[in-house]
């Protein structure tokens, strides 16, 4: 398998393990003292450590930390979005169309030399 899917995979599970450490507070802890949050979060965030520092060093081998950077930032997105509407049960906004659109850009420009040969 390629590294490339390999790290995208990898990546992919992190930000699901990020956004539980960092937003599952607000819906599961929200009447607990905010100590019991954080330390509940950063349980849950070393999961994400222990997928997202592999999966960084495997696709650091066929991209550069910039596009590594990008990847996980349209990544992000792309599980918040799922995660806020069923999750925080908060209402779609079309800002998420437009912030995908902006990330769109962004890889573009990140993989330009790869898109375009």
């Amino acid at each position: 398998m390629s590294p490339l899917v390999i790290t995208v995979f990898m990546l992919t599970l992190s930000n699901v393990f990020m956004t539980f450490a960092w937003y599952g507070h607000l819906k599961y802890f929200h009447s607990k003292v905010w100590v019991i949050a954080a330390l509940v979060s950063w349980g849950i965030a070393l999961f994400e450590y222990l997928l997202q520092v592999p999966a960084n060093r495997i696709g650091y081998q066929v991209a550069s930390a910039g596009q590594l950077k990008i990847i996980q930032e349209v990544i992000s997105l792309s599980v918040f979005i799922p995660f806020s509407m069923y999750i925080l049960k908060e209402p779609f906004r079309t800002d998420y169309i437009w912030a995908g659109l902006c990330l769109s850009g962004a890889v573009f420009f990140m993989f330009r030399d790869k898109i375009l040969g």
